[in-house]
C-alpha cells in the first residue's frame, strides 16, 4: 500500500524545552507549555542524517553544521568552517564523529564533544562534493564529486588513500553497506554502482535507468539498495529496489511521483511492520511504500 503524506515544508522551526548552557536538555514546563528554540540554521537546510537515537545532524546553505535533539528540538551544537554551502552530512551511527561535504570542494570532520572547529580536513576534489559515506567504525570515509571522482580517506590522518575517476560519473550520492566493505553510488550518468572500498574499484554496475539517479540507500541487512530517479510531468521519478546479494538485478519499481524523486530511504522495521520505504519528491509529497508490493498491495 502506498500512502502520501501531505506537503513538504520548506522551513523547519524547533519547539520544545529550553536546554541548559552545558548542552543538556531541561525539563518541560507547565503542562501543554513549550519554549521555542531558534532554528538550527539561518538559511535552507540541505541535508540531515541520524547521529544517535536521540540526535540528528544537519547541514545548510548558511555553511554550518548543527547537531539537534530529536526529542526536544533544541540545536545542541553548531559547527562552522566551510566557506560555501554544506551539501551533505553523515556519521557512523552512535559515533561522536560528524562529517560534512560542501560546495567549497572539501569535506570536514567534527567531534561532537570537541571544539566548534573541524578536527580533520579532507581537501582534494576539484568541484563540489556531492557524495559522502563513512564506514561503520568511522575509520574510513568515501567521498564523491561532480569532478567524476570517488575518493577514500583515512579519517585519523586525513590522508587520501584512494582515488578513482570514471568519465561522466557526476556523483549524486553515496552510502555504505552495513557490515560490508561496499559503497553504493548514484550518478548523473543514470547508473547505480557498487564500489569495493578495499581497492576502490567498481564491483558491479546496475543497468542504466532512463533518468539521472539522484539518491541511494541500503537496507540494514545489506540485502537491498534503493535508487531514485529524476523526472517531470509524470515521466521517470520512480524509485528502484535492487538486489545486492543474489541476482544483483532489479527487484521492483515504486512509481507515483510526478516530479523528480529527490530522496529515498528504508524505514526502520518494527516487530509487526512489513518492510517499508519512503520517498520524497519535487512534487511536494512524501510517499510511503510497502517494500514487497511496490505500493500495489
Amino acid at each position: 500500500v502506498v500512502r502520501t503524506m501531505g506537503k513538504l515544508q520548506s522551513k523547519i522551526s524547533f519547539h520544545s524545552t529550553k536546554y541548559r548552557a552545558e548542552g543538556s536538555v531541561g525539563q518541560a514546563g507547565p503542562a501543554g507549555a513549550s519554549r521555542q528554540h531558534s532554528p538550527a540554521h539561518t538559511d535552507a537546510v540541505t541535508s540531515v542524517a541520524a547521529l544517535k537515537p536521540d540526535l540528528c545532524v544537519s547541514g545548510g546553505r548558511d555553511k554550518s553544521v548543527a547537531v539537534s535533539s530529536w526529542r526536544s528540538g533544541a540545536a545542541l551544537r553548531r559547527f562552522t568552517g566551510h566557506e560555501r554551502e554544506v551539501t551533505k552530512v553523515t556519521s557512523a551511527l552512535d559515533s561522536s564523529r560528524v562529517f560534512s561535504a560542501s560546495r567549497d570542494k572539501t569535506v570536514m570532520m567534527w567531534e561532537l564533544h570537541g571544539t566548534s572547529g573541524p578536527s580533520q580536513h579532507f581537501p582534494g576534489h576539484d568541484l563540489v562534493v556531492t557524495g559522502l559515506a563513512v564506514s561503520p567504525d568511522a575509520s574510513q570515509l568515501c567521498t564523491g564529486s561532480r569532478d567524476n571522482t570517488v575518493c577514500k580517506w583515512d579519517t585519523e590522518t586525513g590522508e587520501c588513500v584512494g582515488r578513482a575517476a570514471i568519465s561522466r560519473n557526476l556523483v549524486t550520492h553515496l552510502c555504505w553497506v552495513p557490515g560490508e566493505p561496499y559503497v553504493i553510488q548514484t550518478s548523473e550518468d543514470k547508473t547505480t554502482r557498487v564500489w569495493d572500498s578495499r581497492e576502490l574499484q567498481v564491483a558491479h554496475t546496475f543497468p542504466a535507468k532512463q533518468h539521472i539517479q539522484t539518491c541511494c540507500d541500503v537496507s540494514q541487512d545489506g540485502r537491498y539498495c534503493l535508487s531514485s530517479s529524476s523526472g517531470s510531468a509524470g515521466h521517470g521519478a520512480e524509485a528502484t529496489l535492487w538486489d545486492l546479494r543474489q541476482t544483483r538485478g532489479r527487484v521492483c519499481e515504486y512509481k507515483g511521483h510526478v516530479q523528480t524523486t529527490t530522496s529515498c530511504v528504508f524505514l526502520p522495521r518494527g516487530p509487526s511492520l512489513a518492510p517499508s520505504i519512503a520517498t520524497s519528491s519535487s512534487d511536494s509529497t512524501v510517499k510511503l511504500w510497502d517494500q514487497g508490493t511496490a505500493g500495489r498491495g
